[in-house]
């Protein structure tokens, strides 16, 4: 096999597909990428057994070929090769390694033999449907931080998308929750997500999903069955496996009955949450939200170093109510309104508090208050 390829495109190639490589690896082919060479085209592949990414690249080939890389390795050669220069990949003479030559530069990394490496068979897919880029990371981006991270619920470990709404406002959905709050974000339903199943992306493949949109205004083919879901971003292909469990009823947290309304300038309560919490202790992190008509008192007492207030002027007419609220978690929904005013619904001290930006009701988010 011989190859001659850009440097840029080889680089941007294999920085899509590396990440998905574990760094420690139990089995030496996980650690590697496949590269082959064909027909004026250089395809290279990375998997970790739930995940896989595919990408092709134009490239100079004579003769074709295939072999396997490790990948960290290469990415880091390439990426400290000269900017503008000519790469050459080639294995035609010893055919345990690839030498990769770049003008005075010359490596030589061993290889494994590409009949090693796996392959994530994806099966049928039983639906096909496209979203807009922005679309799709605006659905990860209002919902991703609130996936869990602890493995014992590990159906809790993704983000839940579904068919929903209703017949006139059919919407697909994406729901992530750790237990402690929840986020929920819906997209006009594309033509294709009618009758879909709904399935459980895990964290890793959303967060490589994210990073591989790099063009708001292109398009991502999105296919699924009830085992794999692909998405086909330009020439990049990311096969995944799904979450094997059941998404909890989290319309069941969702609360409908809260009357109390309380309406703050986002940016405002973003920053006085964000001052007072400097006092509090990395375990309790808790701000005390003390409402009363029109005003709102946020406060932090922590035995260890001390207390903080703040008050700030609020749109709220409803009984005097004392809150609760881890401050982290307060400002991670906070970051996510993107309008100036946010909308809180509250019932009782006990009860979880409905948030949404007051302007786009698309995302809605529900957290649960703590004792303070």
């Amino acid at each position: 096999m011989k190859v001659t390829v850009e440097r840029a495109a080889l680089l941007k190639s294999i920085g899509h597909v590396h990440r998905v490589v574990e760094r420690r690896n139990t089995i030496p082919i996980l650690a590697n990428l496949l590269i082959r060479a064909e027909k004026g085209k250089l395809g290279l592949k990375a998997t970790d057994l739930d995940l896989e990414v595919v990408e092709s690249i134009p490239a100079e080939v004579s003769p074709g070929g295939a072999t396997t890389v490790p990948a960290h390795m290469i990415y880091d050669i390439v990426r400290k090769l000269p900017e503008g220069s000519q790469i050459v990949l080639d294995s035609s003479g010893d055919r345990a390694s690839l030498t990769i030559r770049a003008g005075r530069s010359r490596f030589s990394l061993q290889t494994l033999p590409e009949s090693d490496f796996p392959d994530l068979a994806a099966g049928e897919m039983t639906h096909k449907f496209t979203l807009p880029a922005k679309d799709l990371k605006r659905l990860i981006d209002k919902t991703q931080f609130a996936i869990s991270t602890e493995e014992t619920r590990y159906y809790l470990n993704g983000i839940y998308l579904h068919a929903a709404g209703t017949a006139k406002a059919a919407t697909l959905r994406g729901v992530a929750t750790d237990g402690h709050r929840l986020a929920q974000l819906d997209l006009v339903q594309p033509k294709g997500a009618e009758g879909m199943p709904g399935v459980i992306v895990p964290r890793k493949t959303v967060g490589e999903v994210q990073r591989l949109i790099e063009d708001n205004d292109a398009e991502v083919t999105i296919e699924l069955s009830q085992a794999k879901i692909r998405f086909t971003i330009g020439n990049v292909v990311l096969t995944s496996k799904l979450i094997d469990g059941t998404f909890p009823d989290y319309g069941r947290v969702i609360p409908q009955g809260n009357d109390k309304e309380l309406v703050v300038d986002k940016k405002d309560f973003e920053n006085a949450v964000d001052r007072v919490s400097t006092i509090s202790s990395e375990r309790g992190r808790a701000v005390k939200l003390s409402l009363s008509p029109g005003k709102l008192v946020l406060s932090v007492t922590n035995p260890d170093s001390g207390s903080a207030t703040e008050e700030i002027e609020v749109e709220y007419a409803s009984d005097a109510l004392d809150i609760g609220f881890n401050s982290r978690y307060l400002l991670d929904i906070a970051s996510q309104i993107e309008g100036e005013v946010a909308t809180l619904r509250l019932a009782d001290p006990g009860s979880p508090t409905l948030v949404q930006d007051r302007d786009d009701k698309s995302a809605l988010y529900v957290l649960m208050p703590m004792r303070v």
